[in-house]
């Protein structure tokens, strides 16, 4: 059998290694979507703006879970909206709102914390919890940071190679921080299809609520993890199967608008309903159901008297959590 040409040979090496480059294009595309959408499946999360402007951010279930956890640290630090807003744009740009156990060197982290620069150990850094606490407590460290361009007052906290990055996500982290600190009413929504996680229930709850929103002012709302919660107002809970969480929403002491905690609750469930296989979500005469396909936050039963009632400037109200088990 005669030997094949060289140009032939060539021609058919050519072939192959062009092959290989189109998977190798393939294949990076394929973990750059992951990256940036935060893993499989793609968006099931989204965020629209409460101005009417059409302003609209898509996000995972996996990114929800972490951007209400950034959101309840500051909060329960007493931290402004703006040192909110901050934080999540930081954490897009760092690691897409991803915990990730790697990164340049030896950063980690939502916040890419590095732990040879005093960030604290490897395991702190990959609590979220820990991560969001030392970034609020250096931001608060930053002169009159409210005031500051977003990317200056990320970058006086993060000391990065690409101080300019932090800027082309403040528009999606205003969105998240509106809904996640509960000003902007019913603006985020998710599919919430449980993952590849354990059956979860009311304790998986409360205990969630307790590890973002700390211990006093989750028992002080009547959700302490592995105690029952008390028995709620009649009128204000729909479901006694003993699968609802019930936390009331009263005035704050520091004066904050009961209607904002309330919608932070809210929408801080609704974000980790994948997560913690929650399946309705009430507040304020609307509700919120997992697995519809347009995902949208519906007037509730009887939602005109309770929205009435909570307009009232002492009201009570209740957020209620229901979980599928």
């Amino acid at each position: 059998m005669p030997e094949p040409s060289p140009t032939l040979q060539r021609r058919g090496r050519l072939l192959r290694a062009g092959a290989a480059f189109v998977v190798l294009l393939a294949v990076a595309g394929y973990l750059a979507v992951q990256y940036l959408t935060g893993g499989t499946g793609g968006p099931g999360c989204r965020v629209v703006s409460a101005d009417g402007d059409g302003a609209t951010y898509e996000f995972t279930p996996e990114q929800a879970v972490n951007a209400a956890t950034i959101s309840a640290v500051g909060t329960a630090r007493g931290l402004p909206e703006r040192a909110v807003t901050i934080a999540l744009a930081t954490a897009l740009q760092e690691s897409a709102l991803r915990n990730i156990d790697h990164g340049d060197r030896d950063s980690l982290g939502l916040f890419q914390q590095r732990p040879s620069q005093g960030w604290g150990t490897e395991e702190q850094i990959m609590d979220p919890i820990y991560s969001a606490g030392i970034f609020y407590d250096h931001l608060a460290e930053v002169p009159g940071y409210t005031r500051l361009p977003l990317t200056v007052a990320a970058q006086r906290v993060q000391r990065s190679g690409f101080p300019q990055a932090y800027a082309k996500h403040e528009p999606d982290a205003t969105l998240l921080a509106a809904a996640l600190t509960g000003r902007a009413a019913a603006t985020l929504t998710c599919e919430g299809r449980p993952g590849a996680t354990p059956a979860a229930g009311p304790d998986a709850v409360r205990s969630a609520l307790v590890r973002d929103f700390g211990r006093d002012a989750v028992q002080q709302a009547g959700a302490e993890v592995g105690t029952p919660a008390p028995a709620p107002t009649p009128d204000l809970v729909t479901e006694t199967s003993g699968r609802t969480v019930t936390v009331p929403v009263a005035a704050e002491a520091d004066g904050r608008d009961p209607r904002e905690r309330g919608w932070q609750l809210a929408h801080w469930a609704v974000a980790n309903a994948s997560a913690l296989h929650i399946e309705r979500v009430s507040y304020a005469g609307r509700e919120w159901t997992a697995g519809r396909a347009d995902s949208r936050w519906r007037t509730a039963a009887g939602g005109a008297q309770s929205a009435d009632r909570a307009e009232g400037a002492a009201a009570a109200d209740a957020v209620r959590i229901v979980t599928a088990q």
